[in-house]
This record gives structure tokens, sequence and C-alpha cells, in this order.
């Protein structure tokens, strides 16, 4: 799998997962769903966020050496 079709799964999972969160969180409100949310849910957008910077500049730096190293 390259880096570029990771980043998109990881970024359309987290869409999905926000979506079917809100779902959930209209019908569930109580204090284990503010721990889930809290504890689980609002940090991983700013890890995403972090790790798909990351990808793109991996992905950069791997396209960079490709143009640098030439065809084998």
């Amino acid at each position: 799998m390259s880096l570029s079709v990771g980043r998109a799964k990881l970024v359309q999972g987290l869409k999905e997962l926000t979506v079917r969160w809100e779902r959930a969180r209209a019908h569930w409100d109580d204090a284990m769903a503010d721990d889930i949310e809290k504890t689980v849910i609002d940090p991983l957008e700013p890890r995403v966020r972090a790790t798909v910077s990351a990808m793109e500049k991996m992905n950069e730096t791997l396209a960079r050496a490709k143009r640098e190293c030439g065809p084998e």
C-alpha cells in the first residue's frame, strides 16, 4: 500500500468514525459516553492530523529520493 493510499484510508476512517460517533451520541448521553469522547474520540483528530502531515512529508522525501537516484 502506498503512503497516499494509507493517508486516504486514515482520513476516511476518521470521517466515518466521527459520523458514527455523532449518531451514537444522539442516543447515548451519560458519564461513560462522556469519558469515551474525552479519552478516545477527542484525541484522535489531532493525532490523525499529525500522522497525515508526517505521511505527506515522508511521501515528499521518497519522491525526491526517487528523482535524485534515478530509475534502477
